[in-house]
């Protein structure tokens, strides 16, 4: 395939390289002439593990090139990447203008192109960008999207020190767009890798860099505030995180990764209580540690939010305990819901099969009795009844069956989904608490 890559820097040039050296013709484009000088002499513009090798085997053997021209480059490729820089401006916010600047270079050039041209964004760009890319481009060219060019969203995960590694060994590749033949043109540039490509919309592509990289930010953060009680209680931070990252069951992998409802029960809120005490104790400040229940307030107050923003006051509460399955409800945060809404006036039906009042005892019945001492006057053992007899139902349990119910839900002003169960979304009113 012909290429043309703007921006020789560092994922430019690795791009640039790597393609080349999978049989493609690259033209690399750049505003800087000394860029554009350095490969068109077989040199990379960036330091970086094996690219020497790479650009200079690829300029021996025709298949790299580069110019300052953009309309050339266009003209002479049928896919072009984007790679140039995104900074930071001051208050936080991408600056796009090299970005954009891109897509009037190449709107310019298809005025005069007669084929069509695919544009990949590979440069790390706030979700909207593909769409404002292809928006200047049907400016400057006068041709549609989708019948004479596409933009398609591939973000890149180089990591400087191991980029053309990274580039050949990724744990997948993303492919975002709105045309299936042009996604699966770019798709084929990784056939050649042993690595997953995963076809998806153009804002998840967008979106997904930041999601990676901020968990990777807060890795390293939770790690060294452990580190820091470690180290204060004479204990060695590296066998505890190596004993941690034993755990692939549910430290190391899927679990807890989805949207959804916040933590509660008896164990989670305690220990990170505990935690952050044992800092505390020892002079530390733990920011994330500490945050960590703030995020889970908010997200709670999100879910009154829901149902206050219905205007309507009777509501049925589908799962009380603080997971299915069980009746404990120590620190459920269904029962600090229910709580909220009977302390602001709301008419609250609870359903939860498994909670049973004559059966609670011990600490959760304390519990129970300390925060909704008047439970037995809210709860109902027949769900059909407490959906049909509120305007309002709320989700909290993933067993609930959708199916035997799906007549009653219909009916309904507000269906409040806190687990997200699929079936649900087809229905009318129905949103999810975070998606």
């Amino acid at each position: 395939m012909k290429i043309s890559i703007f921006g020789l820097g560092y994922v430019g040039c690795v791009s640039l390289g790597c393609l080349a050296k999978n049989g493609h013709e690259v033209m690399g484009v750049d505003v800087s002439s000394f860029k554009v000088d350095l490969i068109n002499n077989g040199h990379p513009t960036i330091q970086e593990k094996d690219i020497n090798d790479i650009i200079w085997q690829g300029f021996a053997n025709g298949r790299i090139s580069a110019t300052t021209c953009a309309e050339e480059a266009v003209h002479s490729t049928e896919l072009s990447i984007i790679c140039v820089g995104t900074p930071p401006s001051t208050n936080g916010h991408l600056n796009l203008s090299y970005i954009f600047k891109t897509a009037e270079q190449i709107g310019t050039a298809l005025k005069t192109k007669e084929s069509f041209h695919t544009v990949v964004i590979r440069s790390t760009v706030v979700p909207g960008t593909n769409q404002r890319y292809g928006e200047i481009i049907e400016e400057f060219s006068g041709r549609k999207r989708g019948e004479h060019f596409s933009v398609v969203s591939n973000p890149e995960f180089l990591r400087e020190g191991s980029a053309v590694h990274d580039y050949y060994h990724p744990a997948v590749t993303v492919v975002g767009g709105d045309n299936t033949c042009a996604m699966e043109k770019v798709a084929s540039l990784y056939r050649c890798l042993d690595a997953p490509i995963e076809i998806t919309d153009i804002k998840v592509a967008e979106i997904i860099k930041y999601v990676n990289n901020s968990f990777h930010a807060l890795k390293i953060a939770f790690a060294n505030e452990v580190g820091n009680i470690c180290k204060a209680l004479h204990i060695d931070p590296f066998k505890v995180m190596e004993l941690f990252c034993k755990d692939t069951r549910l430290n190391i992998s899927t679990a807890y990764l989805k949207p959804g409802f916040v933590y509660g029960g008896s164990c989670l809120p305690k220990d990170l209580k505990g935690l952050v005490t044992l800092g505390h104790d020892n002079y530390l400040d733990t920011p994330v540690l500490s945050m960590i229940k703030s995020s889970n307030e908010q997200h709670k107050r999100k879910a009154f939010e829901l149902v206050d923003n219905t205007g309507k006051k009777n509501v049925c509460l589908v799962g009380l305990s603080f997971k299915e399955g069980t009746d404990d409800l120590r620190f459920s945060p269904f029962v600090e819901l229910a709580e909220t809404l009977i302390g602001k006036g709301y008419h609250v039906t609870i359903y939860d099969e498994y909670v049973c009042l004559s059966k609670l005892i011990g600490a959760n019945k304390a519990y129970i009795n300390e925060h909704l001492p008047h439970l037995s006057e809210h709860i109902s053992n027949n769900l059909e009844a407490a959906i049909a007899n509120n305007d309002v139902v709320i989700i909290s349990h993933r067993n609930f069956d959708v199916k035997h119910y799906r007549h009653l839900l219909k009916e309904k002003a507000a269906i409040i989904d806190l687990v997200r169960i699929h079936d649900l979304e087809e229905l009318p009113n129905y949103e999810g608490i975070c998606w």
